[in-house]
Parts: C-alpha cells; sequence; structure tokens
C-alpha cells in the first residue's frame, strides 16, 4: 500500500480543460474520514463558483480493514465519485483523499465523458503528490543514559528507524519504530552494541509511510 504525504494546507493540485469544463485535481493525506470531509469543504470554499466538488477517500480502519467513502457532488450517478475512487484503489493508496472540482463550460460530456474527465483529473492529481510506502513498524519502549544517545541513534538510522515521544529527565525516554522486517536485527544490534544494557521493549506494531 502506499499514501500521499501532501498535507491538506498544502496538497497535491494540478488541472485540465474537457471541452470548456476545467476539472482541477487536490489530493493530500488523511488520518480519518472526518478529516477528507474537512479539506473537501476548504475545497468547496476556494473555489465558491464551481459547479461541482466530487470526491473519493480511503482510510485504514480501526479493525485493520481499509474504509471508503465517495460523492458524485450532483454529477450523475457512478460518473464521478466512483472514477476517482477506482484511481485510489488502482494506485494501491490509503490515508489519502481526492477532490476533483468542475467548473462547467456548457458543453455536456455525456457518461463516458464524465467518467474519463474525472478518472483523469484523480490521476494528474495522484502524479503530482509525493507518494510514501506503508511499512509495518515494530515499536520499542528505549530508556538510555545521556552518553549513549548519539550511538542509538546512528544504529537507529541504520536499521531504517525513527524516534519520537522522546523526554529528557535523569535518563532520555523514547519510542522507537523499525520495519518489521529490520526489527530481530534491531534488537540483536542494540545488545551487542550496548553490551545488554540497553534493552528495548517491545510496544506494539503500527504502520507508517517511508517516501519513495
Amino acid at each position: 500500500m502506499q499514501t500521499i504525504l501532501n498535507t491538506a494546507d498544502e496538497p497535491a493540485h494540478d488541472s485540465f480543460v474537457e471541452k470548456k469544463s476545467e476539472f482541477i485535481g487536490d489530493a493530500c493525506h488523511i488520518d480519518s474520514l472526518d478529516e477528507a470531509l474537512a479539506f473537501v469543504e476548504t475545497i468547496r470554499e476556494r473555489h465558491p463558483k464551481s459547479r461541482h466538488v466530487a470526491y473519493a477517500a480511503v482510510c485504514g480502519g480501526s479493525d485493520g480493514r481499509l474504509v471508503e467513502r465517495m460523492s458524485d457532488d450532483g454529477e450523475p450517478s457512478g460518473t464521478a465519485g466512483k472514477p476517482i475512487l477506482d484511481v485510489l484503489r488502482q494506485n494501491g493508496l490509503t490515508d489519502s483523499v481526492v477532490a476533483v472540482t468542475r467548473y462547467f463550460g456548457g458543453i455536456l460530456l455525456g457518461s463516458g465523458g464524465l467518467i474519463r474527465a474525472y478518472s483523469t483529473g484523480a490521476s494528474i492529481a495522484v502524479k503530482a503528490a509525493r507518494l510514501a510506502r506503508i511499512v509495518p513498524c515494530a515499536r520499542y519502549a528505549v530508556r538510555l543514559e545521556y552518553p549513549q544517545l548519539a550511538q542509538f541513534q546512528r544504529l537507529l538510522a541504520d536499521c531504517d528507524g525513527l524516534a519520537d515521544d522522546e523526554t529528557y529527565t535523569d535518563r532520555v525516554t523514547l519510542r522507537a519504530a523499525v520495519p518489521a522486517d529490520r526489527a530481530a536485527d534491531f534488537e540483536a544490534r542494540v545488545r551487542e552494541t550496548f553490551n545488554a544494557a540497553v534493552v528495548p521493549e517491545p510496544l506494539d506494531t503500527v504502520n507508517r509511510p517511508v517516501a519513495l
């Protein structure tokens, strides 16, 4: 699976004209379907004179399954939201929303023309986006002495890991996320490097984006 890295404040963006109608594609990362709806509303506010703002969104559900939502926004059923959703599916995207805005140019496109236009609008937005692979990662809680921190950070980077939730008191406590296929190597290298004085405590498995 992949996701879009562009934020709602700076979405991926492109446009084209088909028979005098302008189609504008915008795409961004989301963490929930509520965020998708909020993003679509911001697009409507940017284009108050547009005829339609159709969209589709895909997001990982709390149970690990994907959930989807789409809207034709007044276009004939199946001619706008579904083509956009198909583009998301074809690109293996999750945690992403694409909105396609249409300024009507006075010429009817017909169902087939609308499907092609909304599909193209979604495709050019995705093409303009910064994409990342979704990688399963093992997360750990780690406690370090201050002199150990720099060496641990280098080791973590060598294993393609990332640290967050860092707290500095008499010791450094943090959470480290390492790609699942590097987890065994990470644990072994930590034990070897620090002579078992540092023991990463396994927490859970999460998905995180890794830029392509």
